[in-house]
């Protein structure tokens, strides 16, 4: 009898032990897959154990380069369906470009329970650089990149979705479809509840930093951006969507609950690569 009880203790022990964490979902970047955020699944498991963590396999490598609507409906329902396994709530962190999307599906799909969700050196606020066009478009510089991006064609690349040159905002908002509708920069029939999905969230972390050399500027990672007609950098708390609050940012800072992670030496290619970034700045902050 005693035996039965110890070991009904144990048991439970485990059980409370393997779920003290919230589930994670991973999304990765643009031109990659899953396995590049296989090192984060594996230290969030082996720091937290019994974490359970979805690694997203949908748009790997050049399908990556689809519309960001579609990958933030197909990748949503799929979220959507591990939220609907875990009514305690689910942490969320993108990594790049899927930062982009994460942010689509927090705030498009109000049936997705999110308590954490991390950028990790993402285009938050726009993307004007060409260290980042070299990646999937070597002939294209950003002076004139515009000329392809602000068009039907290339509304059909994701990049295309996030492009936001500074000197050419007429053609962003005639043209962009995604970026200017989820920062509730164009208002639309979806614009309230953008604002509200976000609203929901415990946390919203902001991660990026001066030697990321990639997104461009840095600072879009913390919804930071170029003023227009140039290209000096405006913080986010005097950019018009904070100061508006268009989405919430105002609102989640006001209750604490927005952290802006600011980490000097990191290349873009090295935030999911870099056992010390996800130690110090990603599990501190999933519950």
């Amino acid at each position: 009898m005693i035996i039965h009880m110890k070991l009904c203790l144990i048991s439970a022990l485990c059980l409370c032990y393997c779920s003290a964490y919230k589930p994670v979902v991973l999304i990765h970047g643009i031109m990659t897959g899953s396995g590049s955020m296989e090192m984060i699944s594996r230290r969030i498991q082996e720091k937290h154990p019994g974490t359970k963590v979805y690694n997203v396999n949908r748009f790997e490598s050049w399908s990556s380069l689809e519309t960001m609507w579609h990958q933030v409906l197909e990748i949503g329902n799929d979220v959507a369906n591990i939220s609907s396994q875990h009514p305690e709530g689910i942490n969320l962190i993108g990594y790049s470009q899927g930062g982009l999307v994460a942010r689509g599906i927090v705030q498009t799909f109000p049936n997705v329970s999110v308590s954490t969700f991390i950028s990790l050196s993402s285009p938050q606020a726009g993307q004007y650089g060409a260290g980042f066009l070299h990646i999937v478009f070597p002939g294209l510089v950003k002076d004139t990149a515009y000329e392809l991006f602000y068009s039907r064609v290339g509304q059909h690349t994701s990049v295309g979705n996030y492009w936001k040159d500074p000197y050419h905002q007429t053609l962003y908002e005639q043209y962009n479809v995604y970026l200017p509708y989820i920062n509730n920069h164009i208002k639309s029939v979806q614009s309230e509840n953008f604002k509200s999905n976000i609203l929901r969230l415990k946390r919203l972390v902001l991660i990026g930093g001066p030697d990321d050399q990639v997104i461009t500027p840095w600072q879009s990672s913390q919804f930071g951006y170029y003023d227009k007609n140039n290209e000096t950098v405006i913080e986010m708390r005097d950019q018009d969507i904070y100061t508006e609050d268009r989405i919430g940012l105002k609102s989640l800072d006001q209750s604490g609950r927005l952290h802006l992670v600011t980490v000097p030496g990191v290349n873009h290619f090295n935030w999911h690569m870099n056992v010390s970034i996800v130690d110090n700045y990603l599990l501190p902050y999933l519950d």
